[in-house]
């Protein structure tokens, strides 16, 4: 009797409590910034197998759930939304809108493995919005995202003009640039003075500067991973703006509606005749540049999403200063840099857990060097070049506790490194460097999962192989040797296709992050990566149109291993952020250049190049305001890069008799702060601030007196520093108090001065021999203010 009456309460209280807790749940979901109701999205409960639905043409849903629960919202190409309904009040009319995962991001000041993933198990993940960039101030008013970068900790430049950023005390070529996963070569207009990223097409970038996710490989150092904002699908729009530098514009056009779209943008500078007015000695420098980008995108169906989206690129520059290339008589130097980039993503959401998205990437870069020859129309032209083709694949799979990723990837190289043409000319003789080529391929596997309440890991494990095809001719060189003509002993020739060298090996990647509490957090992560492509230069910062060289027998790939630990705090209104990080990481197989190397028409680059190890370790402080009327952060970092070189006892073997020694990129001390003063709807003002030690360089340790002529005597490589660098730029952006906020034509006007106290920076240091003595003197790229005015507008 009492065990029927036990059977009998237990059955009457779970009636109730299903009873009492049983609801229908039911909303709208819209797209976040058109407001259009989005049909075909996913919306689930946690509870029960069966509680999920699929919203209608008018984006509505219903559902019946239990409280309490976690609803969550999936909709291909947008970012899921997950909330937590404890109570029937919350679960009634919901409207819920979905982010456009290409669409502009919520104006982030800056989140650095803080703010937004205080519970993310990644470290090193900064990322900037382009509101918050585009109210920075930059020289001739042009927003530059590579600039807005360099205020992170942990990003530096050798100077005002250099051809891209180092990360952690990298090189420029160990970064891993993709716009819409295509790669970007030459990331600069202008020799470093302007991003080359049309800024007006991008929505959002990532740096990766710590752990790295698996599915990205081949570079050493860092990954900056640039996606372009999809098209509008509700409304035509039209953007652009003007400037000293540059004109731009975008056009958004929907073809239907709320299914296909095209956006394109456009940026050209052409205003080079007004640099006589600046300075007579400029009349004969030519300098234009353009870049275009467009990207086409279709929701097949509720399930299948289609982006192509094309990004072109075009320098040109002429100069009067003649470099020496084998004895031509030249009357001046024009470099003429292109890059053509396609790529295709097509995703298909099998169901609301399981995603497959397929990339086809092509690009084409292009550097020439074009010298118009003396007393003759003819241009002798030296041409080189890079072919890139990629496919990959990846298979992602979301649970309750885990997002694991599956992928695959395969790349092909084409490698010009030098051809000389002649054209017409009789005195010169056509040269070229042997054509390199390669396959890359990947495998991976990550995985994103908790361990109780508190620990969150990021595992990830990659296998990457390299492929050195033929036709190639390959040296083999006595053991302990120096590399050169006199040391070879073998020579192997290889025919188109075949396999003249392997390389490969697993590249495990982990990130944990353990919750002290809901505002602060401890991060540990490990990285190891490979790269088999790598840049060849003499220079500090390599020129775009340096020498790319694959990994072959007698140059290896760089192997980089780098842990890093951090804590993320944020105070409980999230109005301010704090972060500390500290990395160690050791890089195999790092290239520095012999005395006196010369790359061009090199058939066997090995004999000018040394191969060693590097060492780059810092701890990196940052501290954010992002909410208030005055927003903005501070970082100090300090970090060191340090190269140790010895591929023998030859003198021509290594570099500072092979002990370590301060890479070109080692800055000790850097210190930035960016702030922004908002002054309502109406206007802002910025203000940047930067400090770092000066780079290093190579002084001459002596002088010998040969014939009545000064020769400068060099012992030890970068064993000097450039003095340091400092500058304060100022912004005003102004937002036309007196326009009707319903207008769809929208203008507003960007002031700034750039070098605001006029700080003579140097670039460089060179040497000129005066009345037989070496003196030194300073380049300057900015040394007076630039005072700018741009004026941007908006159509929709």
């Amino acid at each position: 009797m009492k065990f029927k009456n036990i059977i009998l309460l237990i059955l009457i209280s779970v009636n109730a409590l299903f009873a009492q807790e049983q609801i229908m749940v039911s909303g709208i979901v819209k797209d976040a910034s058109t407001g259009l109701p989005l049909e075909g999205a996913t919306v689930s409960s946690n509870i029960g197998r069966n509680n999920w639905a699929i919203t209608d043409s008018k984006g509505v849903f219903k559902i019946t759930t239990t409280i309490p629960f976690n609803l969550s919202v999936r909709y291909l190409g947008y970012t899921t939304f997950k909330t937590d309904i404890s109570n029937q009040s919350q679960a009634s009319a919901l409207e819920i809108k979905l982010v456009n995962k290409g669409n502009d991001l919520e104006e982030l000041v800056v989140s650095g493995n803080i703010g937004q993933d205080i519970k993310k198990p990644l470290l090193g993940v900064s990322t900037l919005s382009i509101k918050t960039i585009a109210k920075m101030p930059t020289p001739f008013g042009e927003t530059d995202i590579l600039k807005g970068l360099q205020m992170l900790p942990g990003v530096s430049s050798v100077g005002e003009a250099s051809n891209g950023v180092n990360i952690r005390g990298g090189t420029t070529d160990q970064n891993l640039i993709l716009l819409d996963n295509a790669p970007i070569f030459n990331p600069t207009h202008m020799f470093g003075l302007f991003t080359g990223f049309p800024s007006e097409a991008v929505s959002s970038f990532d740096l990766y500067k710590g752990n790295v996710p698996a599915r990205f490989g081949g570079r050493a150092a860092s990954v900056l991973d640039i996606t372009l904002s999809n098209p509008s699908l509700d409304k035509f729009k039209m953007s652009g703006g003007i400037s000293v530098v540059s004109e731009k514009i975008r056009l958004d056009i929907p073809l239907i509606k709320g299914k296909m779209g095209f956006m394109v943008a456009g940026r050209g500078s052409f205003n080079d005749f007004l640099l006589p007015i600046f300075a007579q000695k400029l009349s004969n420098i030519k300098a234009k540049f353009g870049d275009a980008t467009s990207k086409f995108y279709y929701r097949i169906n509720t399930k299948q999403i289609l982006t192509v989206s094309s990004y072109y690129s075009y320098d040109f520059f002429q100069t009067e200063l003649l470099g020496t290339v084998n004895n031509i008589n030249a009357t001046a130097t024009q470099n003429k840099y292109q890059t053509n980039n396609v790529s295709a993503k097509w995703s298909y959401a099998i169901n609301a857990n399981n995603n497959i998205q397929t990339v086809f990437v092509t690009s084409r870069y292009r550097p020439d060097i074009l010298l118009p020859e003396l007393n003759s129309a003819n241009k002798i032209i030296i041409k080189q070049g890079i072919d890139y083709d990629q496919i990959k694949t990846s298979y992602t799979i979301s649970k309750k506790k885990h997002a694991i990723e599956i992928g695959v990837d395969a790349l092909k190289y084409g490698i010009d490194p030098g051809r000389l043409l002649p054209g017409s000319s009789t005195d010169i003789t056509a040269l070229s460097s042997p054509k390199e080529s390669g396959l890359e391929s990947g495998i991976y596997l990550s995985d994103e999962f908790k361990i109780g309440s508190k620990l969150a890991v990021s595992a990830g494990m990659r296998y990457s192989m390299f492929l050195n095809l033929g036709p190639s001719v390959v040296n083999t060189y006595k053991a302990g040797s120096s590399k050169n003509e006199l040391s070879i002993s073998e020579t192997n020739s290889f025919t188109k296709n075949q396999i003249a060298k392997t390389y490969g090996g697993f590249e495990p990647r982990f990130g944990l992050n353990y919750a002290v509490s809901n505002t602060m957090s401890l991060k540990l992560g490990y990285n190891m990566s490979r790269q088999y492509l790598q840049q060849i230069s003499n220079t500090a910062t390599p020129l775009p149109s340096s020498r790319w060289k694959l990994a072959d027998a007698n140059i290896k790939p760089q192997v980089s291993q780098l842990i890093s630990a951090g804590i993320s705090k944020e105070t409980i209104n999230r109005v301010f952020q704090y972060g500390i990080e500290g990395y160690y990481r050791k890089t195999d197989n790092v290239l520095d250049y012999k005395p006196g190397a010369d790359f061009l028409f090199k058939a066997f680059p090995e004999m000018e190049v040394l191969q060693g190890l590097n060492n780059s370790y810092g701890v990196e402080l940052n501290a954010s305001k992002i909410k208030g009327e005055i927003t903005g952060w501070v970082n100090y970092t300090y970090s060191r890069s340090l190269n140790q070189i010895n591929e023998g006892p030859g003198l021509d073997q290594n570099i500072n008799f092979g002990e370590f020694y301060a890479a070109n990129y080692d800055r000790p001390h850097a210190f930035n702060a960016s702030v922004v003063i908002g002054q309502g709807k109406h206007h802002d003002f910025s203000f940047n601030f930067t400090y770092s030690t000066g780079r290093p360089y190579t002084t001459p340790q002596g002088y010998i007196d040969y014939k009545s002529n000064i020769f400068p005597f060099y012992n030890n490589r970068n064993n000097a520093r450039i003095p340091d660098y400092h500058r304060l730029d100022f912004a005003w952006n102004i937002y036309n108090p007196k326009m009707d906020p319903n207008r769809r034509f929208k203008g507003n006007w960007a002031f700034s001065v750039y070098n605001l106290y006029g700080r003579k920076n140097a670039y460089s240091i060179f040497f000129r021999s005066e009345n037989r003595v070496l003196n030194p003197y300073k380049l300057v790229i900015y040394g007076v203010p630039i005072v700018s005015l741009a004026y941007k507008f908006t159509f929709e």
